[in-house]
């Protein structure tokens, strides 16, 4: 008997996917366990395995389509089976929504300039572009105009080879190559990929409904910076000032609980665990893997940690497990050039702590002018559970340990 397929919940925030690839297509036989497509999430691009066994009969999504959660994506069966009930039972499910966008993990760009004679019909072709999320990456890749690639695939689909064997006309080229001219408009879009969408979502809903407030400390990093020179003398992986700090923001959460808590509207949740999120830019937006229990890790184990995440996310090999729990967040803009800044609080979060670059400057010590280097970290606070005096309390521990480091190892 014809078995249905659906989309499965593949992180705790997913609500839609994109089916990136196929590995399997219709007539192919599958069995429990095969990896039937790569889905890309609001976190990442994953396998997805099919617990069916027999012969796909349809498959209800293109390539670079998405499709919410729990929605018939295929039909497995007997080959030859009839499968129309199971879809006439699930029209909705079955068939993607018009508006399905293609996979933003392949950025389809676009431009519109003032109309003149030159205008090509492909330029303006409105018409949805059939092309697999290869051949336009590669087609953005090599700078091609997509829309002058004659496809070889099914019903005139564009696939990689098509990219790898096109050649532009001397006119084409001409138009790829030259910058804007002055007096024409020009501009490209991307498709807005499920990690954005849950950004945007999350973030905004976090900054809408927690009353943020912010609490912004200077600290000074001389003897950090010393400290973490003579580290890396002796350690095996090398110790980042952001692991310092994550070690420092450990410490001081196990003295100041409030800190380390989350809003659930009827109960404030204060956590014995100290689960620290580490957010990292990846291409398309943001990931923060959490340093578990980085309370109880030393200097060296955090920096292999965050190190292995920051591979990780670059590859889109993150798991579930690995960004899921967090109690504390991190942002650290500092490697930019960034002196402080203020950030948006990480659901389910209380506080997220911003953290600038280290930076030379002069200062008072001990009654005598010195250079100085020097940092600012801005503690962002949802106020229904923690007060200004409990964040305050919490920003001048983390500034004793951070200036006096040899702290964090006893």
């Amino acid at each position: 008997m014809a078995e249905v397929v659906k989309l499965p919940k593949m992180s705790d925030t997913m609500t839609e996917g994109v089916i990136v690839k196929w590995n399997y297509k219709v007539g192919d036989s599958v069995k429990s366990g095969d990896i039937l497509a790569e889905v890309e999430t609001d976190k990442a691009t994953m396998d997805m395995e099919v617990y069916a066994k027999g012969t796909i009969l349809h498959l209800a999504v293109s390539e670079g389509e998405a499709t919410p959660v729990d929605s018939i994506i295929a039909i497995v069966g007997a080959a030859g089976e009839d499968f129309q009930s199971l879809l006439s039972a699930a029209p909705a499910a079955a068939s993607p929504a018009p508006s399905a966008e293609p996979a933003a993990t392949q950025p389809v760009a676009t431009s519109t300039t003032v109309p003149s004679a030159a205008t090509t019909p492909a330029a303006t072709n409105n018409d949805r572009l059939k092309a697999s999320p290869l051949a336009k990456k590669l087609a953005e890749d090599k700078g091609i105009n997509i829309q002058e690639v004659t496809g070889s695939g099914e019903n005139g689909r564009i696939i990689k080879k098509d990219i790898e064997n096109f050649t532009p006309s001397a006119s084409a080229s001409t138009n790829v190559a030259a910058p804007a001219v002055s007096g024409v408009e020009s501009y490209h879009e991307v498709n807005v990929s499920q990690m954005r969408k849950t950004i945007a979502s999350r973030l905004a809903e976090s900054k809408f409904t927690a009353p943020h407030f912010y609490l912004t400390v200077e600290i000074n990093m001389d003897k950090a910076v010393v400290a973490r020179e003579q580290m890396n003398q002796i350690s095996d992986v090398k110790i980042s000032m952001n692991d310092l700090v994550v070690k420092a923001a450990a410490a001081s959460l196990r003295k100041h609980p409030t800190i380390n808590s989350s809003w659930l509207g009827t109960k404030i949740r204060y956590n014995h665990h100290i689960h620290i999120g580490v957010a990292m830019a990846v291409e398309d937006g943001l990931l923060v893997p959490v340093v578990r229990f980085a309370d109880n890790k030393s200097l060296s184990q955090i920096s292999a940690e965050v190190k292995d995440y920051g591979k990780k996310a670059k590859e889109k090999k993150l798991q579930p497990q690995d960004w899921a729990g967090n109690t504390f967040t991190i942002s650290n803009l500092g490697m930019f050039g960034i002196e402080e800044f203020t950030a948006i609080i990480n659901p389910p979060d209380a506080c997220i702590l911003a953290v600038g670059g280290v930076k030379e400057t002069v200062g008072v010590v001990n009654g005598e002018i010195k250079p100085v280097k020097v940092m600012k970290v801005t503690l962002s606070c949802d106020h229904r559970v923690v007060d200004g005096a409990s964040g305050a309390q919490f920003l001048k521990t983390l500034k004793d340990y951070l200036e006096e480091p040899v702290t964090l190892l006893v």
